[in-house]
């Protein structure tokens, strides 16, 4: 893997392919200049001298390679690719291990906790707010990023009740192509899908596939089994109970200071056999937004249900300008699905809303947005290399305050944009949708200052995040609190609640290895 960017060092284009690529993005976009950076080379790179050994016993599975801690240092942010991208290492990991049976993970936590040593959780390392990052503050003697990549496979498949238990360091490809032996899927399909893990799903809950219904890793757990400090925690595979607060919701989420997810059954389904897509074009983002809101009431579920503002589908190429575009989809392994669109394109049309006919050629823009959706991580280091501010903060509010609320939040960041890089753009685009609301998502372009990137960004986070939290959106809908969240969602959450969790992790790592700095500070 790449320990500046996305994806695998032989995915990476040639300098000239690169430059070739800016030019092409600032045209696009209207902004950026200078020379297109290189990448940085891992003989160039400068990290401290590890701090701690591994004992005889566990020396076969941990690493202190110069590869190994720059790649486990950061996630994927827009900062930690910045940071990276020009070979500034700030907090590398002493050791990286990678176990691959649980009795090695307890034998790990063993070795942190009697040597004072932050054991971080570490699944494909695409954390966007800072969630694997070993900054960690305190008096702790050294960092240990556990590795789970090597617990990853499909251990068991119940067919009958539709279940499998797979490792958590499986990633999306993989369990799937596991799973595909059996005729099954999990259908779990994150932006990160390709890297990212299974344990990283549910100690995020992440958000998937699904525009509806089952949006979140949350819907698709039965059970979960961790190794904490102080003993397994495993909870009873039921498809539902009533006994009291789930030991799995308590997992869910919890990012990693709680325990090392190792497992989880899984509730899986048969592959679709049936497929329906459209492209819907709105006169503007409020009136698909009704349309939305319609479809999420409707009882209809669509698969795919993401609508894009006017700025987002022009940027993607999606849509012509001054037209939002509403990419529509549903999908079944039992039933044909043509009543079921044709429904969803009269609630559409009741708002205004003009199917796209697919044409030789043209398309409906679903396909030109999905190709920008999935290159999106690897366009990130291309933008980095030009000079441009790329990232995206993401939300969810109630449909009651959806109009006010959007319009609220996309003016904050655009003042902040214009105030930090004296131009730029703010889109906005619908990934998720309930009944009861949606999860607005926005994306940030604009011109690099060249080493004040970070900077940049941050201010423009910090005041989207206080215009998020001032309005009474959560601080993020599926993205995780990590590092960089922490200072809105220790306004979000009830102090009980939080001293309740202080208390939770005072009991399962009254040494405060885990993954410290992330969701709470641990009790003195």
């Amino acid at each position: 893997m790449k320990f500046w960017g996305w994806g695998f060092e032989d995915q990476q284009p040639s300098h000239e392919q690169v430059a070739e690529a800016a030019a092409g993005i600032r045209a696009h976009v209207g902004f950026g200049d200078g020379e297109v950076e290189r990448p940085p080379r891992l003989e160039d790179l400068e990290l401290p001298a590890p701090r701690v050994e591994p004992p005889a016993s566990l020396a076969r599975i941990c690493s202190s390679d110069v590869h190994e801690r720059a790649s486990h240092a950061y996630g994927k942010a827009y900062r930690d690719v910045v940071r990276s991208f020009r070979g500034r290492i700030d907090h590398p990991p002493d050791v990286v291990a990678r176990p691959t049976r649980e009795p090695e993970v307890e034998a790990l936590l063993e070795w942190c906790e009697q040597a004072r040593l932050a054991a971080i959780p570490f699944g494909g390392g695409t954390s966007v707010v800072g969630g694997v990052e070993p900054c960690v503050g305190g008096d702790y003697a050294g960092t240990v990023s556990i590795d789970l990549k090597a617990l990853d496979r499909v251990l068991e498949v119940d067919p009958v009740s539709r279940a499998a238990r797979i490792q958590a360091g499986a990633t999306g490809p993989l369990l799937e192509d596991q799973l595909r032996e059996h005729g099954l899927t999990l259908r779990h399909y994150p932006q990160s899908f390709e890297y990212s893990t299974l344990g990283g799903w549910i100690a995020t809950r992440a958000g998937g596939h699904f525009a509806t219904l089952y949006t979140h890793i949350d819907d698709l757990v039965e059970s979960v089994r961790a190794i904490t400090p102080r003993g397994t925690w495993e909870s009873r595979r039921l498809p539902a109970s009533g006994a009291g607060p789930s030991p799995d919701r308590l997992l869910l989420g919890s990012e990693g200071i709680l325990g090392v997810i190792t497992e989880a059954w899984v509730r899986v389904q048969e592959r679709p056999r049936f497929r329906a897509s459209a492209g819907v074009h709105f006169p503007g983002f409020e009136e698909g937004a009704a349309a939305v809101r319609a479809l999420a009431q409707s009882g209809l579920h669509p698969s795919n249900c993401r609508l894009l503002d006017p700025t987002e589908a022009e940027i993607t190429g999606a849509a012509p300008g001054g037209v939002a575009l509403l990419v529509l989809g549903f999908e079944s392994a039992d039933h044909e699905l043509g009543p079921w669109m044709a429904r969803a394109l009269e609630l559409c049309g009741d708002h205004g809303g003009r199917a796209v006919e697919e044409k030789s050629g043209s398309g409906d823009g679903t396909g030109a947005w999905r190709d920008v959706f999935l290159q999106a991580p690897y366009l990130r280091d291309t933008l980095v290399a030009a000079g441009i501010v790329a990232d995206t903060f993401e939300t969810a509010i109630t449909w009651d305050r959806f109009g006010g609320f959007v319009a609220q939040v996309r003016e904050t960041a655009e003042r902040a944009v214009a105030s930090e890089c004296g131009a730029g753009r703010v889109s906005c685009r619908l990934t998720h949708v309930y009944p009861d609301g949606a999860a607005p998502y926005f994306t940030v372009l604009a011109p690099a200052r060249r080493g004040s990137e970070i900077e940049q960004w941050d201010a423009i986070k910090r005041a989207a995040s206080e215009a998020v939290e001032a309005a009474g959106g959560t601080i993020t809908h599926h993205h995780a609190v990590g590092r960089d969240h922490r200072p809105w969602y220790d306004c979000q959450r009830p102090e009980p609640f939080a001293a309740a969790l202080r208390a939770a992790k005072g009991s399962v790592d009254p040494a405060a290895i885990l993954n410290p700095g992330v969701l709470i500070e641990p009790l003195a």
